[in-house]
């Protein structure tokens, strides 16, 4: 800003210039004070200069909110926006009309795949965004040293990272031994953090009090791995902040709620962390956390507090969260308070989406590194590189799935064997799991039984499998499952759904085998035509599929993962053998 822009706004402030904007006849959100004001907003250079009880500023520009509820910009604490399928821009495009004008966003799934041109493409595709993208920086590439990913990232490849306005800090820190055990390269990583004054983000899951003690000495601010009330006030005691998490595959607000009083209110905030495309059309993301808040007994004004200021001063976006003098004019018009359903949304005090659809569309075209747009490199398979061998007996370490949750069970099962390897079982719900490394061509892979999928026929395949995004698939026979994994390296990765030797649906996603390089609306249609290939195989589908699959082979959240290199027994963090003696 310079003299003559503030040398503006004190003007307008005093009513001797006129605004640029007013919105008049606004009930505000005073998140504050936690009450509803009626009032005119007044906008100058895209700051807040008046919230007007009395009418008597002036603008170029005027509109009338007709008595409707105005909440500041909603917050995002924590997404991956590769979990969306699309690049920043694009991401914006669906998720500005719910009135989520900022978001602080974790690129480790692409720069595991791509390393620092992963973070370089997601940093300048976000500056033609429309909406302001905070990131943190990847902290665990690999997530643990158990599997292969496409890249390493050391505190040296990250601190020339710290000089972009855009970054904020150190994003959740995932392996939590090598923090409790002091490993020399998450010293460096958290020291980086440290000497920089930055923020560092946690990832507690499963972790107890003692273990929380030690991320706290290490400088850790915030977890959102809570799955309990129990866990969230113990965070909250120990001075951390809950982000309460609402995605596709983890959906944990309505569980975490009972944590949340008056008094230790102001240190918790809402969260996605991962979210699918057509849920973010339809649902949105932070908006309808809060609606779920309130529906579940949350007074609505302590909800929207949650989704403003608390995220903005948690990751200190000073001027962020409120709708009040000083601040940027970040804010949005609700057509239902219960629902928060936004009739229209203004950034910068211009407006920017209304009535579900963006108001500009046009978008500047960024280069995509040609290595970013070729990350795929699946060997070549045949059925019996999936055999399974039993030597002793039938009894299996079975991964069992939680439905609509990334946690997993450690089961113990008697499962068929037939001349010496496991057969599934459709009737005992009983099928294959394949992760294959798919960045450096190492030829190595991980072999499981997984129970919960109630997959009726066919294969499902992608290359979003968390952390390292190898590639990972689930059948009930192996031709569908070569099928499937073929398919998804002649797409340069996604999403592969295959049933009796044929793919009956596929949403290719180039960047890094995570994102389509396809406008957002198209590649919905896209995702569309997948779901409903999964549901010929899988007629009774009640939660989320890809989402649940994408994660059973990440080694940081308990209890049974899979990676490319083996069968992995969070709780112990070592691989187990699927055979049980």
């Amino acid at each position: 800003m310079d003299q003559n822009t503030l040398s503006q706004q004190i003007e307008a402030s005093q009513k001797r210039i006129e605004a640029d904007f007013i919105l008049k006849n606004a009930v505000v959100a005073d998140v504050f004070s936690l009450r509803w004001r009626k009032a005119s907003i007044v906008v100058k250079n895209g700051k807040i200069i008046a919230v007007d009880e009395n009418d008597d500023f002036f603008a170029k520009v005027e509109e009338d909110a007709e008595g409707k509820y105005v909440i500041p910009g909603l917050i995002d604490a924590h997404i991956h926006i590769e979990s969306s399928m699309l690049p920043p821009s694009q991401f914006n495009q669906v998720i500005l009309p719910h009135g989520i004008t900022s978001v602080i966003t974790d690129p480790h799934e692409i720069v595991n795949v791509s390393g620092s041109k992963g973070m370089k493409f997601m940093l300048e595709d976000a500056r033609n965004a429309g909406i302001d993208i905070y990131f943190m920086l990847p902290s665990s590439v690999p997530s643990t040293s158990f599997e292969h990913a496409g890249a390493v990232m050391k505190a040296k490849d990250l601190a020339p990272f710290l000089i972009n306005k855009e970054v904020l800090g150190l994003a959740e820190v995932m392996d939590f031994p090598a923090v409790l055990n002091s490993d020399s390269d998450m010293l460096d990583k958290l020291m980086m953090a440290v000497d920089s004054g930055c923020i560092i983000d946690g990832h507690g899951a499963g972790l107890n009090s003692s273990q929380i003690r030690g991320y706290r000495a290490a400088g850790i601010h915030t977890d959102h791995e809570c799955v309990s009330a129990e866990e969230a006030r113990e965070r909250v005691q120990q001075g951390m902040y809950v982000l309460l998490r609402e995605g596709s595959a983890a959906k944990n607000v309505v569980d975490l709620l009972p944590a949340i009083n008056t008094v230790n209110a102001r240190r918790f905030t809402f969260c996605t962390d991962d979210k699918h495309l057509d849920e973010l059309i339809e649902e949105g993301s932070i908006n309808y956390a809060v609606a779920l808040a309130i529906k579940h007994g949350m007074e609505p004004l302590q909800a929207i507090q949650l989704a403003t200021l608390n995220a903005a001063e948690c990751y200190r976006l000073f001027g962020k969260g409120a709708i009040t003098e000083g601040y940027i004019a970040d804010f949005v018009l609700l057509e239902d308070l219960e629902t928060m359903k936004a009739k229209a949304v203004w950034k910068d005090g211009v407006k920017v989406a209304e009535n579900g659809q963006v108001l500009r569309t046009e978008l500047a075209p960024i280069k995509i590194d040609d290595a970013i747009l070729n990350s795929v490199h699946i060997p070549s398979f045949n059925e019996q590189d999936l055999a399974i061998p039993f030597l002793k007996g039938n009894k299996a370490n079975v991964i069992e799935i939680i439905p609509n949750q990334i946690t997993t069970k450690r089961v113990v099962m008697e499962v068929e064997v037939e001349n010496g390897y496991f057969k599934p079982s459709i009737e005992r719900d009983l099928l294959k799991l394949a992760v294959i490394e798919r960045h450096h061509k190492l030829g190595t892979k991980g072999l499981a039984i997984v129970h919960g999928f109630k997959l009726k026929k066919g294969a499902v395949a992608t290359t979003i499998a968390h952390d390292s995004h190898n590639a990972i698939v689930v059948g009930t026979n192996d031709q569908d499952m070569v099928v499937a994994l073929e398919e998804l390296q002649k797409i340069k990765g996604g999403l592969v759904v295959a049933n009796e030797g044929k793919i009956i649906g596929s949403l290719p996603l180039e960047i890094a085998g995570l994102m389509s390089t396809l406008p957002a609306y198209e590649a919905l249609t896209k995702l569309q035509e997948v779901h409903d290939a999964l549901h010929q195989i899988h007629p009774e589908l009640n939660f989320h599929f890809f989402l649940t699959l994408s994660f059973l082979s990440l080694p940081v959240i308990p209890e049974l993962k899979l990676t490319d290199t083996g069968l992995f027994d969070v709780s112990k963090f070592e691989h187990i053998s699927i055979e049980v003696d």
